[in-house]
């Protein structure tokens, strides 16, 4: 490896920066592309369980406008269980930040499997994690790409009615745990005025909704129109 001076490390810096921000820009670009993906409406009913009993798919979103599900694999059969969940989707579980800001930005984010709630509730406080984690009863997994694999689906509803919006899965799923990673999935995106969104999508000034997240005022949407599926 070479050594240089601080000159030529700031030079060298500076270089891999024009780079870096192309890709930050062609980050941006992609999930604009994001919010202009087509939507689906979810016509099938499914079931999951959750601390407080039998739950749909439009209960999960607990009244707010957006919903992303991870199928994380806590299941039996699955390597670890029932005291953990495999490595790969504790890992992800690891690095999920503090769901609040999710949530100030109207959106919920939710971990589904197929272990019990009595076995998910021990394991979550063995491991410290508080999202949301539900059991999968019916078809979900199936139907939405991650009956053999893990994966993130995104969702939104105009009211009662659920759309499903964006799904990533394999190497795509390595970078979800931050706030910006799950906004820039979703069809809303950041909500922040830079953005290149639809016209007629939320968006309000930067840095200004951030809070801490035992601060945010959380009013959970009870849905409404801002925008509608292309």
């Amino acid at each position: 490896m070479d050594t240089v001076s601080p000159a030529e490390w700031e030079e060298a810096r500076l270089r891999l920066l024009v780079k870096e921000k192309e890709l930050t820009r062609a980050r941006d670009a992609l999930a604009a592309e994001r919010r202009r993906m087509p939507w689906v409406a979810i016509e099938k009913s499914y079931g999951f369980d959750g601390p407080s009993g039998t739950m749909s798919l439009l209960d999960l979103f607990e009244g707010r406008r957006q919903l992303i599900v991870y199928r994380a694999f806590f299941d039996p059969g699955v390597e670890g269980f029932p005291d953990h969940a495999c490595k790969g989707c504790s890992l992800v579980a690891d690095q999920v930040a503090h769901v609040a800001h999710l949530n100030a930005r109207d959106t919920t984010l939710a971990f589904a499997s197929r272990g019990t709630q009595p076995d998910i509730a021990r394991m979550k406080a063995r491991m410290g994690w508080t999202m949301p984690w539900y059991t999968i009863t019916g078809d979900f997994d199936v139907d939405h790409g991650v009956g053999e694999w893990h994966g993130t689906n995104a969702f939104i509803r105009e009211g009662d009615q659920v759309f499903r919006t964006y799904f990533v899965k394999d190497r795509g799923d390595e970078v979800m745990g931050g706030t910006w990673s799950y906004l820039d999935i979703t069809a809303l995106g950041r909500q922040e005025e830079w953005e290149d969104s639809p016209e007629g999508y939320p968006q309000t000034p930067p840095y200004e909704w951030w809070n801490w997240h035992d601060s945010y005022e959380d009013s959970a949407s009870s849905g409404g129109g801002c925008c509608s599926g292309s």
